[in-house]
């Protein structure tokens, strides 16, 4: 049985006029979503900058405390306000716009000035390091710190300025990048280490691995009682490896700036 005329009508596609047209209202109905202005909108940008309050941990910083990070973050939002897209939620864009701002004051405040040992792989428990034993001057990257960066750190602690004048204001601009040296330093170790010395190295100052771990992926073992497996070679390695590191970094062969 045929279908009538109607059913083939019916059956018809719609027009690309009218699916152009559709379009076209679509878009209309878009462009006409009005840019909403900052200050109508203060409120709920008041509210998701306290939401944030928590993210904020630098209370060492007596002179800036979240009253002022709340300002210079509407600050920020002001100025970035004209790329919200008014068609999308502002909720979700406020978020991303304050917890980035608030990584980069961390960062800018603290996290710049701060020693390198907090971003070394061979640093441990409070201010013990697996090369030099201390984090001290010992160590060149440290040493470097306390020459160029350590006043700014100190600067930034709740001390009383008369009774430090001369950290406040005798500040080094120099930079040094912990990660750029570090590299420096796998690359001239790779150089002079032996090939077994080498993969322990890796295991244990790049992959971060303790030396359990590292003595089971070496596959060394042990008789001895109450003794790890490969405690002796780990042991000996470690120590050659140690000698080698200080010889470099005291030779001045890594440039830290």
């Amino acid at each position: 049985m045929k279908p009538s005329d109607g059913n083939k009508k019916s059956a018809k596609r719609p027009s690309k006029r009218v699916v152009n047209k559709k379009k076209i209202d679509h878009d209309k109905k878009e462009s006409e979503i009005k840019q909403p202005k900052f200050e109508d909108c203060i409120d709920e940008i008041d509210n998701e900058i306290r939401k944030r309050r928590s993210k904020w941990t630098l209370t060492i910083l007596a002179w800036m405390d979240f009253d002022d990070v709340s300002q210079i973050l509407r600050i920020h939002i002001f100025k970035k306000w004209h790329l919200y897209d008014p068609s999308k939620s502002l909720g979700p864009w406020l978020n991303r716009l304050i917890s980035n701002q608030i990584k980069n004051l961390i960062r800018n405040n603290y996290g710049n000035f701060s020693r390198p040992c907090l971003k070394c792989a061979a640093a441990e428990g409070e201010d013990l390091c697996r090369i030099y034993g201390k984090q001290d001057s010992s160590c060149p990257l440290y040493k470097n710190w306390v020459n160029t960066k350590k006043s700014a750190y100190n600067a930034k602690l709740p001390l009383a300025l008369e009774n430090h004048s001369q950290e406040v204001y005798d500040r080094f601009g120099q930079n040094v990048n912990i990660e750029d040296a570090a590299e420096k330093l796998h690359l001239k170790m790779q150089q002079v280490l032996k090939p077994i010395e080498w993969k322990v190295y890796k295991l244990l100052y790049i992959k971060h691995l303790d030396e359990n771990e590292t003595a089971k992926k070496m596959g060394y073992k042990t008789n001895e009682k109450n003794r790890s497996p490969g405690y002796k070679q780990i042991k000996n390695i470690k120590k050659s490896i140690i000698e080698k590191a200080k010889k470099i970094l005291s030779g001045g062969e890594i440039d830290f700036i």
